[in-house]
């Protein structure tokens, strides 16, 4: 895709303003081709997996809506997948959950996943050249339906998840292995009350005990990463969540594991962008999951909103791009589903790339200084510089559409292929 003659001449005005301000806009555009975000795949078929196991979702998670075109095969989910690649710029990661294998219409419960039942999957991504990351599935199961998994009092449940956690972290190994890039297995778990308990103790000592055990067998971090989730609250969990930020935090800085932040998963007056530099000193890395909060866990599609915008800056300005693996969280199925993937990854790319524009040498100096007024009034100024056109550029240079054609294709996509899936 060419780019338009006068889409160049804007661009080379563009790269002039922030030239100005000390910013090289085509350093910032090679950082930003380096930037991967991992794309979930339970927006595409509403978290139901292909285990076919019959349990109700749970965990305090709930999918809304019921636009047609729901993945209901891998098959299916791949394609999808395939689609939101073409429409957004960069290469990317996919990330799986284990009840996403495929078992060959055979009952395979949890604690015996294995690697083989995610092969597809490897040749799948090996053939597009991107990674795959992994996460355990502590829901929607019988053994699940207490509302308490790793936390739970009866020994004979808590070793089923335990046995299921380790399974998926060698599942998560061998994906590094077979690919060439390390797998991040991200650990969440929904165990916690509805109502104020008597015992806060008791859960999250089992929580430690078990994690102790699932993270017992080390793993080269060439090939795999562990990165462990907290929450606030979920339904069902209301008055209290074992696996709480403070307790998550406690764990990884101890266990040297990576610490999950979910932008929903925090108080709404919380300001998740502060909490980076806080932690980074202590962990070994942050995953990122990336979604939108409405006042509460909610999980809407990602949107250029300030919250996002806030990551982003902390990123960049402080270096850690190289310490965090990016990732989205969220499910809807009130719009197209397809639609909902690429407006996040967009969006939060645009997020990085507004960052990465920002003349932040400068901001620094100023700040260092004291000047206080100089630094808030370039901060204003940069708000209104045409970062767009060089979106557009991006964009352009990675032969995928640089404007609102793509809902085009989408709505295309969605007559040719969705519209069949009843």
């Amino acid at each position: 895709m060419k780019p338009s003659r006068n889409l160049g001449k804007a661009f080379a005005l563009a790269k002039a303003r922030y030239a100005a301000l000390g910013v090289d806009v085509d350093a910032a555009l090679s950082i930003l081709e380096t930037v991967c975000v991992s794309i979930q795949c339970w927006q595409g078929d509403d978290v139901r997996g292909f285990e076919n196991t019959g349990a109700a979702l749970g965990g305090g998670l709930a999918v809304l809506g019921s636009y047609p075109g729901r993945a209901r095969t891998p098959d299916e989910l791949r394609r999808d997948v395939e689609k939101v690649f073409s429409l957004v710029p960069g290469v990317h990661r996919f990330a799986l959950h284990a009840s996403y294998g495929e078992f060959g219409g055979l009952r395979v419960d949890r604690d015996a996943v294995l690697p083989e039942h995610f092969q597809n999957w490897v040749s799948w991504a090996r053939g597009l050249g991107i990674g795959l990351d992994f996460n355990q599935t502590f829901f929607a199961h019988p053994m699940a339906e207490s509302g308490f998994t790793l936390t739970h009092p009866d020994p004979a449940v808590r070793g089923f998840w335990i046995e299921h956690g380790r399974r998926c972290r060698e599942i998560g190994a061998s994906f590094g292995k077979a690919l060439g890039t390390a797998c991040v297995t991200n650990l969440w778990i929904p165990d916690g009350w509805k109502d104020t308990p008597v015992d806060r103790r008791g859960p999250r000592e089992r929580l430690a005990d078990s994690l102790d055990e699932v993270f017992k067998k080390r793993f080269s971090q060439t090939v795999h990463w562990d990165s462990v989730e907290p929450k606030l609250f979920g339904l069902g969990s209301e008055s209290y969540v074992a696996g709480s930020y403070d307790f998550y935090l406690s764990y990884a800085v101890t266990r040297r594991k990576m610490l999950c932040l979910d932008t929903g998963h925090f108080h709404p007056t919380e300001n998740l962008a502060d909490k980076l530099s806080a932690v980074m000193p202590w962990v070994p890395g942050v995953l990122l999951h990336v979604s939108r909060g409405i006042r509460w866990d909610s999980d809407h599609v990602v949107t250029l909103q300030d919250a996002v915008v806030d990551i982003a800056q902390e990123l960049v300005r402080n270096s850690y791009l190289g310490r965090v693996r990016l990732g989205l969280d969220y499910f809807d199925a009130s719009i197209n589903r397809i639609a909902a993937w690429v407006i996040g990854i967009r969006s939060v790319l645009k997020a990085i790339l507004l960052a990465l524009l920002e003349p932040t040498a400068e901001l620094k100096r100023l700040e260092t200084e004291g000047d206080l007024t100089g630094r808030l009034a370039l901060l204003e100024e940069c708000k209104h510089l045409p970062w767009g056109i060089v979106w557009e550029h991006h964009c352009d240079r990675q032969a995928v559409p640089s404007d609102i054609s793509w809902l085009q294709e989408v709505r295309r996509y969605e007559k040719e292929v969705l519209s069949g899936r009843p």
